[in-house]
C-alpha cells in the first residue's frame, strides 16, 4: 500500500513540475514578443462637434474650421445662416444694434463707402480701425478726426476691405445703424428693412476689383435667403447728406458681376 502511495505522490510532482517548466516557458515568449512591450493604454471617446450652420453633430477631423468655428461642409461655411451669419465672414460683432420691426425681412441693400481716417485705406491699420469705430473702441487720440467722431454709435452688417476681405458686423435678422434719416421709394426709415455693406474707400478713388468679387458673391449668398433684394447706394436714400458710394462706384460692372436685373436697381446703373 505504502509503495502505490508513494508512487502517486511521484507522478503528481512530476506533472507539476513539467506545467511549471512550460509555464515559464510561455511567460518568456510572451515577455519577447514586441506586442506585449507596448503599453496598454485606453481607447478615447471620438470627440463631437456642431456644424455652425445646420447643428448636426459630427467627428471633429471631419468638421471644416473656420475661426474655431466648425462645418460639416464648404456648402454649409459659404452659407447665411439661420441666425443671419456668414460663415465665410470675419465676425467682429458690434454692440450698435437692435430688432427689426416685427414680421419685417430685408428687401433693400445699401452700398456705403467709408475710410478712416478719410482717405486712408492703404494699409490693414486702416481696416482695423474701422472695425474699431463700430465696435466703440476707436482710440480718440491716434487722429484728430477720431476725436470728432468717437461719440458716435453707428454700424453696418458687412465691411468689404481693399484686399476683397469680408467682415461681418451684424446679423442680417438684426437692424445695423448705417443709413441714418433716409427714404427707400417713399419708405422711410431705411434701416428697418435693409442691410447695410459698407467698401473700405472714398468718393475720390476708384475701388479695388477684388472688392467687386466680393460684393457679388455677397450678394448671391444674401438672395438665397432674401430673393426681394433691391439696390442702391447711401446717395440714393439720403441724398441731402450722403455721397457715397461715390461717382467710382462702378454700378454697370455691379450689375453684370452679380447678374441682378436692372430694375432691382432702381436709381439706374449710372454712376454717381
Amino acid at each position: 500500500m505504502l509503495k502505490w502511495l508513494l508512487l502517486l505522490a511521484g507522478v503528481g510532482l512530476l506533472y507539476f513540475w513539467l506545467k511549471g517548466k512550460k509555464q515559464a516557458k510561455f511567460n518568456r515568449e510572451q515577455s519577447a514578443s514586441p506586442k506585449a512591450n507596448k503599453p496598454q493604454t485606453l481607447t478615447e471617446p471620438e470627440v463631437m462637434v456642431q456644424c455652425q450652420c445646420c447643428k448636426v453633430y459630427l467627428p471633429k477631423p471631419d468638421a471644416i474650421v473656420y475661426d474655431d468655428r466648425f462645418y460639416c461642409s464648404k456648402e454649409h461655411l459659404n452659407t447665411l445662416d439661420q441666425q443671419g451669419w456668414i460663415g465665410a465672414a470675419d465676425w467682429r460683432a458690434s454692440p450698435n444694434k437692435d430688432a427689426r420691426p416685427e414680421n419685417i425681412n430685408p428687401d433693400l441693400l445699401v452700398i456705403h463707402h467709408i475710410s478712416l481716417p478719410p482717405g486712408e485705406f492703404r494699409n490693414r491699420a486702416s481696416s482695423q480701425h474701422i472695425i474699431n469705430f463700430f465696435q466703440n473702441t476707436l482710440d480718440a487720440a491716434a487722429h484728430p478726426y477720431f476725436a470728432e467722431i468717437k461719440d458716435q454709435k453707428v454700424s453696418s452688417h458687412f465691411l468689404i476691405t481693399r484686399a476683397g476681405d469680408l467682415i461681418q458686423f451684424v446679423s442680417t435678422r438684426d437692424r445695423a445703424w448705417h443709413a441714418g434719416a433716409s427714404s427707400f421709394m417713399g419708405r422711410e426709415r431705411c434701416n428697418d428693412f435693409s442691410i447695410g455693406v459698407e467698401l473700405e474707400g472714398d468718393g475720390d478713388t476708384p475701388f479695388e476689383d477684388v472688392q467687386y468679387t466680393s460684393l457679388a458673391r455677397l450678394v448671391q449668398k444674401l438672395q438665397q435667403s432674401y430673393p426681394n433684394l433691391q439696390f442702391a447706394g447711401h446717395s440714393d436714400i439720403a441724398p441731402e447728406r450722403k455721397i457715397d458710394p461715390g461717382k467710382y462706384f462702378d454700378w454697370e460692372k455691379f450689375q453684370k458681376e452679380t447678374g441682378i436685373s436692372p430694375d432691382k436697381i432702381p436709381y439706374g446703373l449710372i454712376s454717381r
